[in-house]
């Protein structure tokens, strides 16, 4: 047997007025969405009527009694669509009987009303349509409703809306609050808007072409728009049209650098009434250096109508409007050099996030945004032209750690530990066969160490058996080479491959048995390459400490020039390096300091 749900009403307009939308706000933009729609309901079915099309509304301050008031010259409805329509939750209140189902109508929902009851517990529709009566419906709180005959007839069709406040909620019937609201929602109306007298509508968007104007002044009036109404002054101003989602707007380019993963929202109007402040995902997620503020007639709202429906239509839009911006960007690179350098200066990450797919973006950075190198600051293109081979390390403490001695080889790097920088770097050779790169390992660097004169290395054989015996227990293999610059004692160079099993073995001490296996399956079959401290023959104080004959003194010389390698290089300390670091240190200091220890 059929049976049907159980509804309870009051609990039901609770949860709509309530949790369906953000803030208490929005009653005044769905009261002028239905007054907007019932004057173009009624534009289109008396054609030929001469009537201002125009929207009054009353505050609590007008009327007196507490209300807020809101008077239509709409089409109005009949005491038949009043049942069907206001008092029926989920139908719309424009239904296609009404011909409000067009795309120039704003509403979507039947249940706008009902954010009313966000501030109201009581709302009175006093509407009349065509010749017929005027009818009176009250709606409450608790779901309850009732229709009647008016008592008082209206002299022309149109609708009065009266809004009794709930208890705490009397401050957003008023003044200030309507006016304000009214001005935000409803500035851009194609229709009069007024809130005790004072007229909120401003007219057509400042991006609609006027008659006669030049696209100088265009531009002047968006850049006082952004200054206005967004709070800065924008780097530049792109004008945006999607005629297939009928979108039309402009996209300020931020004057300062923002966070890639705080995107700002965008202003999106819908048919020229204010859809949101804040909606996300209108443009690509690479495009956060933009703020649009649009109107459009096809994008879909969601049910709250405070963001936008992610749709077909959406993801093209989408995509049409990050080809205006690349195409901005592409204008920039072509015809204003100094606007597109001082663009990146600010905003390199989108472009560079942009590259990572977009081949013309990826030849943009290589010829304009320059990179971090140890021979100065240059793009990719100027590497290429000085040095041939892209050379560059992924990460900036590797960078740290070899740059001032690969310089002093001859040996130009870039440093691509940069958001993005290696991967664009990586992605030159598919878009250009005719590029070379290579990555610097930093174990190179010792193939182009000079060696030591056999006979001196064999004379500091004693040393150099000392010196590994003190680092033996740290896993360091010592080295003898001669290289630039003179004023390095020593480096301490480790592959890629020693540190992930550094870490492994590391992580691996600190986690249960079943993760010790898990991470032992992924260290390599044979033991790493171990690290190793170059010492410069060609440095004095090298020189010197092989020369030594107190055995105490050149281990704690040894300890002391390893541990200067690690804090030149920028290496992490382990325990056993900080600990051999204080020992030398205080080793050293002891040597150095006259008299006689404590006994």
């Amino acid at each position: 047997m059929n049976r049907t749900f159980q509804v309870d009403l009051r609990g039901v307009v609770d949860l709509l007025s309530h949790h369906l939308y953000g803030s208490p706000r929005v009653y005044v933009r769905e009261l002028l969405q239905n007054a907007a729609d019932a004057i173009t309901a009624r534009r289109a079915a008396e054609p030929d009527a001469a009537r201002p099309d125009a929207v009054h509304i009353e505050p609590s301050e007008v009327t007196g009694d507490g209300t807020l008031r809101v008077h239509d010259t709409g089409i109005g409805l009949t005491e038949a669509q009043v049942h069907e329509l206001l008092a029926t939750i989920g139908r719309s209140s424009k239904r296609d009987e009404l011909g409000f189902a067009r795309s120039e109508f704003l509403g979507q929902f039947g249940i706008g009303l009902l954010s009313c009851f966000l501030v109201a517990d009581e709302i009175r529709v006093h509407t009349r349509h065509g010749d017929g009566p005027t009818v009176s419906w009250t709606g409450f709180a608790d779901g309850r409703y009732t229709v009647t005959s008016a008592a008082q007839q209206r002299s022309e069709p149109g609708t009065t809306v009266t809004l009794v406040p709930r208890p705490g909620a009397e401050h957003w019937l008023g003044t200030g609050p309507v006016t304000e609201l009214a001005r935000l929602y409803g500035g851009l109306l194609p229709v009069d808007v007024t809130v005790a007298g004072e007229r909120t509508t401003s007219g057509p968007p400042p991006w609609s072409p006027a008659a006669g104007e030049s696209p100088a002044a265009r531009r002047a009036g968006l850049i006082a728009y952004a200054r206005e109404h967004l709070g800065f002054i924008p780097f530049d101003v792109i004008e945006l049209s999607v005629p297939e989602a009928g979108l039309t707007g402009a996209a300020f380019v931020l004057p300062a650098p923002v966070n890639p993963a705080s995107r700002p929202g965008h202003r999106v109007y819908l048919k020229r009434m204010l859809l949101a402040e804040g909606v996300d995902g209108l443009l690509p997620e690479w495009a956060f250096f933009a703020r649009c503020v649009v109107d459009t007639t096809e994008l879909r709202p969601t049910a709250s109508r405070e963001a936008l429906y992610a749709d077909d239509l959406l993801a093209a839009t989408r995509e049409a409007l990050g080809d205006q911006l690349r195409g901005w960007l592409m204008r920039l690179a072509e015809g204003d050099h100094t606007g597109l350098t001082d663009f990146l200066r600010v905003h390199h990450l989108g472009v560079q996030a942009l590259a990572l797919h977009d081949d013309e973006m990826l030849r943009l950075v290589e010829q304009w945004w320059p990179m971090e190198t140890n021979t100065g600051r240059m793009t990719l293109a100027e590497f290429r032209e000085r040095h041939g081979v892209l050379r560059y390390v992924t990460s900036s403490d590797e960078f740290r750690q070899l740059a001032g001695v690969a310089a002093a080889q001859s040996l130009p790097v870039i440093n691509g530990g940069y958001t993005y920088d290696t991967e664009l770097i990586e992605r030159l050779p598919g878009l250009d066969a005719g590029v070379l790169i290579e990555r610097l390992e930093p174990s190179d660097l010792t193939t182009r160490f000079d060696s030591v004169d056999p006979g001196i290395e064999l004379a500091l054989r004693p040393f150099l058996l000392q010196a590994q015996r003190v680092l033996d227990r740290l896993g360091c293999e010592v080295v003898l080479r001669a290289y630039d610059p003179v004023s390095l004692p020593a480096l301490y160079l480790v592959s890629r491959e020693t540190l992930f099993a550094e870490a492994l073995a590391t992580t691996g001490e600190q986690v249960d048995d079943v993760w010790a296996d898990v991470l032992g399956s992924l260290a390599a079959s044979g033991p790493p390459e171990r690290p190793q401290l170059v010492l410069n023959h060609r440095n004095p104080l090298v020189r010197r400490i092989t020369t030594l004959a107190d055995v105490e003194l050149e281990t704690l010389a040894v300890e002391a020039l390893y541990g200067q390698a690690l804090l030149h290089g920028h290496h992490p300390l382990r325990p056993a390096d900080a600990a051999l670091l204080n020992n030398s240190f205080l080793g050293l200091l002891g040597r150095a300091v006259p008299g006689q220890a404590d006994a």
